[in-house]
This record gives structure tokens, C-alpha cells and sequence, in this order.
């Protein structure tokens, strides 16, 4: 028996309780993957750290070991009661509805997760769109999502997850976790992303965000289709549209799905959405 699953069924003991799906809690055993997050963590050299959904603790009891402050975001009462009573600074919150700013200094921040499948995409958009945020990242996702942000343009997996965390973050890959690393098996594969904040002029990244959505709106409609709300708004023509797609070497039958993240960026700049 590993022993990260040792670990486990002590806690689980401890705390009387069982995984619960309707948390997307499945509790990392494998002291293998464990082992790659956790150097990955130290080698981005964290002075703060922040772990969402810590579970019984397989990677938190490391964690603790780099002696730097950490801080617990646990939406299971008796888990977060758990780690209160071991002195942890535990926020019992939603990591999708609590303010990240209180976060946010001048010191680096290391955000480390086994996220909870239902939230993940959310969470990575979000982390992204702030002006301030973590310097780095290293996330468990179910691998389809893993796949669909580092995904190329004209992929099967390339869309509006891609677009933002390509823009926002350089991003490589950690480990793969298969079912039998975790108790309960999921019935899906994992993967763990790291990701290390990039610098970028976009201003305002929300009007980032709600111009790639309108542009993936429709997958399978031109993107001057797609666009044509903004067109109207911002008062540029189908016509102005159509030379910005040539300069940047498409037709204008092109659709969102084919431009890389670096030519969403230069698109979106063509229609001043920046304040």
C-alpha cells in the first residue's frame, strides 16, 4: 500500500467521513503523481501558497513541510473543521464566489490544487481575467480539459478555454494521473498543468474575455458572424473586419477556431475595446 493512501485512510478515519461526489472529491493516493506536484510547487520557489480543496491532506501535509503561509479553501465543513483544529488558516468558502484579491501582494504566490473537476474550467478563466493574481499555478484537471487548454488552433480541443489560458499564462505539462491513483477511481483520466503568469499589455482583460466568447459563440459560424454584435457597437464595418482578417492571413470566411491566441490578441486590439 502507498503510502498516500495510508495517509488517506488514516484521515478518512479520523474525520468519520467518505469521498462525496456531489463534491467532485476523489482523493489523490498515488505517491508518485503527489511527489511531481509537489516539486513542481518547489520549484517555482512559493512564498505564499493557496490549496482549493485540500481533502485529507495529500498534498497538503507537504505543503506545510516548505514552511511558507498557506492558506486552505475547503468547502466540506467537517474537512475544513479538520484543518482548523490542526491550526491551518482555513476559508470554509466556494472558491469560485470568495474575493481572490485578499490573496493578491507582493510576495509570490503558488495557487495548488487536485481541483474539483465541475470548477476547474471556471477557476483557470477566472485566475486569468484578474490584473493581479497568482505567479504561478500547478492544477489537476480531468485530461479532456487538459487537453482543451494547451490545445493548438484548428484542433479538436481548441476553443475559448484555450484562447484565455494561452494568452495569460505560459503552460506545461506535469504528470498524467490515471483512475487508479485516486480513491474513489474516477471513471476519466488527469492531468496536472503547471502554469507561470505572462506579461501582457491587454488592459482589460474582461472585454478580452467577452470578445472571445462572442467570437466561439457559434463554433461552426463565420467568425464575421459571430462578431457582428460588437461590429455594431464599436460602429466598425463588415468590410473593416474583413481587411483585419487579411493583414492577418485569412479569408473572410474564416472562423474563430482557426486564429491562434496571439491573433486573437491583435484582433481584439483593432476594435479599441481597451479603455
Amino acid at each position: 500500500m502507498s503510502q498516500a493512501r495510508e495517509r488517506l485512510n488514516k484521515a478518512l478515519e479520523e474525520l468519520g467521513i467518505l469521498a462525496r461526489k456531489s463534491l467532485g472529491q476523489n482523493f489523490l493516493v498515488s505517491d508518485t503523481v503527489i511527489e511531481r506536484i509537489i516539486d513542481q510547487v518547489k520549484e517555482f520557489q512559493p512564498e505564499v501558497l493557496v490549496e482549493v480543496g485540500p481533502g485529507p491532506g495529500a498534498l497538503t501535509d507537504y505543503l506545510l513541510q516548505m514552511n511558507v503561509p498557506l492558506t486552505v479553501i475547503e468547502l466540506d465543513r467537517v474537512i475544513a473543521a479538520y484543518w482548523k483544529e490542526k491550526g491551518l488558516n482555513v476559508l470554509e468558502e466556494d472558491a469560485l464566489r470568495l474575493s481572490w484579491e485578499q490573496f493578491y501582494s507582493d510576495k509570490k504566490l503558488v495557487f495548488v490544487s487536485n481541483l474539483p473537476y465541475q470548477i476547474s474550467s471556471s477557476i483557470v478563466i477566472d485566475r486569468s481575467i484578474e490584473n493581479r493574481g497568482p505567479e504561478h499555478m500547478v492544477l489537476m484537471f480531468q485530461k479532456e480539459v487538459a487537453q482543451r487548454i494547451r490545445a493548438a488552433a484548428q484542433s479538436e480541443h481548441y476553443g475559448l478555454l484555450s484562447v484565455i489560458a494561452q494568452t495569460f499564462w505560459k503552460i506545461h505539462m506535469v504528470t498524467e494521473a490515471g483512475p487508479r491513483d485516486f480513491s474513489p477511481a474516477p471513471k476519466v483520466a488527469s492531468r496536472v498543468l503547471a502554469f507561470t503568469r505572462l506579461a501582457t499589455d491587454i488592459k482589460n482583460r474582461k472585454a478580452f474575455l467577452a470578445f472571445v466568447k462572442a467570437a466561439f459563440a457559434q463554433r461552426r459560424k463565420l467568425l464575421k458572424k459571430n462578431l457582428a454584435g460588437i461590429l455594431s457597437q464599436k460602429k466598425v464595418t463588415e468590410e473593416s473586419l474583413i481587411q483585419w482578417l487579411a493583414e492577418l492571413g485569412f479569408k473572410e470566411t474564416a472562423r474563430a477556431e482557426e486564429l491562434s491566441p496571439a491573433q486573437f490578441v491583435t484582433l481584439y486590439k483593432k476594435f479599441g475595446l481597451e479603455p
